[in-house]
């Protein structure tokens, strides 16, 4: 079975030690308001803890989650009882989704009760790393809220060890890697608009996160060609690429990600 354990890497200069493949968990949370070419039904309990102890066998160690993911967070926290240590979590705070909308809140006191509320539901005494879910405003949030700010006191306080943006612009982006420790961006076939951040991360040893990387399950291409291969080529032949999130809840889906990921990585056909 291919896996990834021999092929992570640093997350920036945090000091975090990520697989090439995170496991995005929004479909964990919630079925609500989800950009998904077909729907599906949140597993329950049993299946999400096979779903885990898959990814982790397969050499992920990166787990991605949001307050906005409906349930997502107080769901971990019960599964991942006494593995803290494998994981590398990363959350967000800035925004909520209540009764199939979402609202942001970028201000101090919401970063602050966000960060504590999230620590409660992973049961957790620390988040390794936290991004500001951005309503698409990046500049006007890092530079006139003071999200940023507060994320860096809550760092220094050790309740977090890393913070950054899910950014949709690359000023939002680059300004994001000046400040913080990383970015999230959209980089896939469809979508290459971000690479100058990934571009700025390699020349200053940041860490990069790819959201969408398989253009949220619309990656097609013509008849003989692998989409999540030619995606993958994509994303890790940038040296500026830490990782890619992929939220996917069916396990051959998540084996063929992972086997996908490895050849490409080593260069295998």
């Amino acid at each position: 079975m291919s896996s990834l354990h021999a092929h992570h890497r640093p997350l920036g200069d945090t000091g975090l030690m990520v697989s090439p493949l995170g496991l995005g968990t929004v479909k964990l949370g919630r079925d609500q308001g989800v950009k998904y070419p077909a729907g599906f039904t949140i597993p329950d309990d049993a299946e999400a803890r096979r779903l885990l102890a898959l990814a982790r066998d397969l050499g992920i160690n990166l787990i991605d989650t949001a307050p906005a993911y409906g349930r997502s967070e107080e769901r971990l926290g019960p599964l991942l009882r006494g593995q803290r240590q494998d994981w590398v979590i990363v959350s967000k705070v800035g925004e909520e989704f209540e009764a199939g909308q979402s609202r942001f809140d970028f201000s101090p006191a919401h970063a602050r009760r966000s960060v504590e509320r999230s620590l409660e539901r992973l049961e957790t005494d620390f988040i390794d790393l936290v991004l500001v879910h951005s309503d698409g405003n990046d500049l006007a949030i890092l530079q006139d809220s003071g999200v940023y700010e507060t994320l860096a006191e809550l760092k220094r306080a050790g309740k977090i060890r890393g913070f950054g943006l899910s950014g949709k612009t690359v000023e939002g982006g680059l300004l994001a890697l000046e400040r913080g420790d990383c970015a999230m961006v959209t980089y896939n076939l469809n979508e290459q608009g971000e690479k100058p951040v990934l571009d700025y991360a390699l020349q200053h040893g940041k860490g990069i996160l790819i959201k969408k990387g398989l253009a949220s399950g619309h990656a097609c291409l013509g008849a003989g060609i692998d989409p999540v291969r030619a995606s993958f080529e994509l994303i890790f032949g940038h040296p500026g690429v830490t990782s890619a999130i992929i939220g996917t809840i069916n396990p051959l889906h998540l084996s063929h990600n992972v086997a996908t990921a490895v050849a490409v990585i080593e260069g295998t056909p």
